[in-house]
């Protein structure tokens, strides 16, 4: 019995001179404390082998990571045929025939997620309380949930680098995250290094209707934090009555206001396509005597783009759509620009495929191109 009161008192000293409280972000053999994106202190299990995401784009950032191996269930909108495209969904078709784990929008399903096999041992969930709530998602399954938020490109760029460097530590993808963040950056600051000395003068007032929120939108839904205008001085003219503040803001504008400020040229975010018959922008541009006065429409200056959001905010596609922005406004600084090769170069790197073939495709393709009205 010696022999065991021995090792009694060395784990016991052990504990004292060597403590494993404290340690909120280091790895352990077992499991591993971290701070999600609301500030929760989350144990969670290392390494992570299974994992599953609820919430709008969750599943795209974990895709950026390289992570999308771990998934063992989707929401029922990576399974719907007619759900519209999402690169990182078209790079991964085997989605689709997932274990479903819930609704989305964040409206997981805690019986379906406990009946899963295997069993996740972590939960991602971008906008944390959507749906059910992180918290109550973790009450009921007993599973780590970790809160994300989701961020944008314009003015929380550090909401989004933050989710990915989490997500990234969560699946021992940190090299990967700080990649992206790189990447991010590096695309962004082209970007505005082939505009930076434009002449206010020179600068083109612009538009871009038929963006989507929750849903296909017509020719008055706008962002007017629209990062491809930010990030090529594209003077974007329903921000002369609205504030785009501290971050991406959509608004409906009136169609008398687009009459009166009149953009040289106009951009239509191909989501409009989804409203159907009368209700799309590109209908609404052809047919609406108001729209048919605007100079943009007269001079042909109208132009098709990726989708903005769905299922949330495209990252890879807006920034595709900056480049084909610089290329329309200001051809000599875009020279070496292929807008279709440069969204390739992008989704190649975030999703592992270039898909914009396929998402042209799916919007008659008219992406990246000038579109008749005739």
């Amino acid at each position: 019995m010696k022999w065991r009161t021995g090792i009694w008192s060395f784990l016991l000293l052990c504990s004292i001179f060597f403590p494993t409280q404290g340690l909120a972000s280091e790895k352990s053999g077992t499991s591993m404390a971290i701070a999600d994106g609301t500030g929760q202190q989350v144990e969670v299990p290392a390494p992570i082998e299974y994992a599953i995401c609820s919430g709008s784009g969750c599943l795209r950032l974990l895709t950026y990571l390289q992570g999308q191996h771990l998934v063992v269930a989707v929401e029922d909108n990576e399974k719907r045929k007619d759900f519209g495209p999402r690169p990182y969904a078209l790079a991964n078709p085997h989605f689709k025939d997932m274990p479903l784990m819930g609704e989305f929008r964040g409206n997981a399903n805690p019986e379906l997620i406990l009946g899963l096999n295997p069993l996740p041992q972590v939960i991602f969930k971008t906008y944390p309380n959507d749906g059910i709530p992180a918290h109550v998602l973790n009450e009921k399954t007993g599973i780590p949930v970790i809160g994300l938020n989701y961020g944008n490109l314009a003015h929380l760029r550090e909401d989004l680098y933050a989710s990915l460097r989490i997500m990234g530590k969560v699946i021992d993808r940190e090299e990967r995250a700080e990649a992206i963040v790189d990447f991010f950056e590096k695309s962004i600051a082209d970007l505005k290094s082939r505009v930076q000395d434009v002449p206010e003068a020179e600068q083109r007032t612009c538009y871009v209707g038929g963006v989507a929120s929750r849903g296909a939108h017509g020719f008055r839904s706008t962002e007017l934090a629209y990062p491809p205008f930010i990030f090529t001085k594209a003077r974007h003219v329903a921000t002369a009555d609205h504030d785009a503040g501290a971050k991406n803001t959509h608004a409906d504008v009136a169609r008398e206001k687009l009459l009166e400020w009149d953009p040289e040229v106009i951009f239509i975010d191909l989501a409009t396509l989804n409203a159907g018959g009368q209700a799309s922008a590109l209908s609404e541009l052809k047919n609406d005597p108001v729209y048919q006065e605007l100079q943009a429409v007269k001079s042909g200056e109208v132009y098709g783009v990726l989708p903005y959001n769905w299922y949330t905010q495209n990252f890879g596609s807006i920034l595709a759509d900056a480049y084909f922005v610089g290329k329309v406004l200001y051809p000599e600084r875009f020279q070496d620009i292929d807008p279709p090769q440069k969204a390739d170069e992008i989704y190649t790197f975030l999703v592992g495929k270039g898909v914009f073939n396929e998402m042209n495709a799916l919007f008659e393709n008219m992406a990246f191109q000038k579109i008749s009205l005739k």
